[in-house]
């Protein structure tokens, strides 16, 4: 059955509104035009019903946990429900713990924090840097990009099937890809770490605004996901799993909040009790406007219903494909294949164009935000184009002048809030660059390509 095929056996949603949807912006052909965002893996917009109830909220902050005013409590009340909100989105275990952090990478880098000692970690080279890079203190093994679900899942196992069985070991897999959008087979992954006993984090920071995320159905032990991706604002991040590494480590901060007890000692010192809850690894006055807006984006979602979500994206990601399909010069990159399922991630390069020089083109002649570069996940795009994934490179823009080739690529993402509109005049402007070419003419300035003046 093809994607058009299977959404059109299920209800789609309408858009859900979301903030910037009539923000206008200067062309540099003349006149203005309703921006087309379609940049929602870097940073989703807000849903215009987040922002409505932060704002609903505003009046009536307060500080949480340590006050006896009753604003304190109306927002301690709010913040712990936020909690409760965000554990039930998951489908967390009874025992489970759930965090706010400030982003996916916070909660990877608070992760690996409180790893046991000797823990070894293994990781594949597709991931997004705030998963490939916290494990610096552990023994890691970075493995080659998979070709297929199934050579993913036995790369894992013959990996693992090398290790010390005694010693610790956690995996750490994406569940969609930022830069091909393709979904991983994150159940099986669980399946083969834990038959070699070891654990499992899922990055679910480009899966959880696109599809349901179950901790129990999936058997992942962590999830990691932030809140600017899952139309909230910026600022907030959930980790939520398995509490026992959690309360063994040592607070990822120190100070007021993760301790529960403080006292002198006789020599001069101090001693600390430190809380065996999340508010371990929480201290400081949290972000109580992140916390509450992440929940309710997962209210929002759960309400609008994920089969018809996916359903809506699924023909949205037809539309894109089907369109550059169409256009020869353009390669879409992928690893597992054009049949493999996605989220509405798609990343490609056009012959005869520099990435940077292209996306530029699209901002300033069509009004459309997109992404290009390397989308901090270098080694995958090396790989995807072809180089070698041990090349350095910058996650911006490439520093060759518009019309060299550059080894990177252009990323066009969207989600529940982008209206049909939005890719049909990026199908429309993507044909038309390409066979007629920029009207204006681009300078590079900071290794960025921009329309000259």
């Amino acid at each position: 059955m093809s994607v058009s095929t299977a959404a059109a056996t299920r209800t789609v949603c309408a858009q859900l509104p979301v903030l910037g949807r009539d923000v206008t912006v200067p062309l540099v052909t003349g006149g203005e035009v309703t921006y087309a965002a379609l940049d929602y893996a870097a940073s989703a917009p807000a849903l215009q019903r987040v922002w409505d109830d932060v704002a609903a909220y505003a009046p009536y902050y307060g500080s949480v946990h340590r006050g006896a005013g009753y604003l304190s409590q109306l927002s301690t009340d709010l913040f712990e429900n936020a909690r409760r909100t965000v554990t039930e989105f998951l489908d967390c275990r009874p025992d489970d713990q759930l965090i706010f952090t400030r982003s996916t990478t916070d909660s990877l880098n608070l992760l690996a924090r409180a790893l046991p000692a000797d823990c070894q970690v293994f990781v594949f080279e597709t991931e997004h840097h705030a998963s490939l890079l916290p494990w610096k203190d552990a023994r890691v093994t970075y493995l080659d990009a998979p070709r297929t679900p199934r050579q993913a899942v036995g790369t894992l196992e013959r990996a693992l099937a090398d290790r010390d069985p005694h010693g610790p070991a956690l995996v750490c897999v994406t569940g969609a890809s930022n830069v091909t959008g393709e979904l991983w087979p994150v159940r099986e992954l669980a399946a083969a770490a834990h038959a070699h006993g070891a654990r499992i984090v899922l990055d679910a920071a480009q899966l959880a605004p696109h599809h349901p995320v179950s901790v129990r159905d999936l058997d992942v032990d962590w999830v990691a996901f932030s809140g600017h991706k899952l139309y909230a604002p910026f600022g907030a991040g959930v980790l939520a799993g398995r509490a026992d590494w959690l309360v063994a480590a040592d607070p990822y901060l120190a100070g007021g909040g993760a301790s529960r007890k403080v006292t002198r000692r006789e020599d001069g010192g101090v001693d600390v009790e430190w809380h065996e809850s999340a508010a371990r690894h929480e201290a400081g006055s949290p972000n109580v406007i992140g916390a509450y807006s992440i929940a309710s984006a997962c209210k929002a979602l759960t309400e609008a219903g994920f089969d018809s979500l996916v359903a809506r994206e699924e023909y949205l990601i037809a539309k894109v494909r089907d369109g550059l399909a169409e256009v020869p010069q353009v390669k879409v990159l992928s690893l597992f294949g054009d049949d493999a399922p996605r989220v509405g991630v798609i990343s490609f390069v056009v012959e005869g164009w520099n990435s940077s020089h292209f996306a530029a083109a699209l901002s300033a002649e069509y009004g459309i935000g997109v992404r290009d570069g390397l989308f901090c996940a270098h080694p995958l795009v090396r790989t995807l184009l072809g180089g070698d994934p041990q090349t350095q490179g910058e996650c911006g823009a490439p520093e060759a002048a518009p019309g060299e080739k550059s080894l990177n690529a252009i990323r066009v993402s969207f989600g529940a809030g982008t209206p049909d509109e939005h890719v049909e005049r990026f199908v429309n402007a993507v044909r038309e660059l390409v066979s007629e070419g920029a009207r204006w003419q681009y300078r590079t300035e900071d290794g960025r390509c921009v329309p000259a003046v």
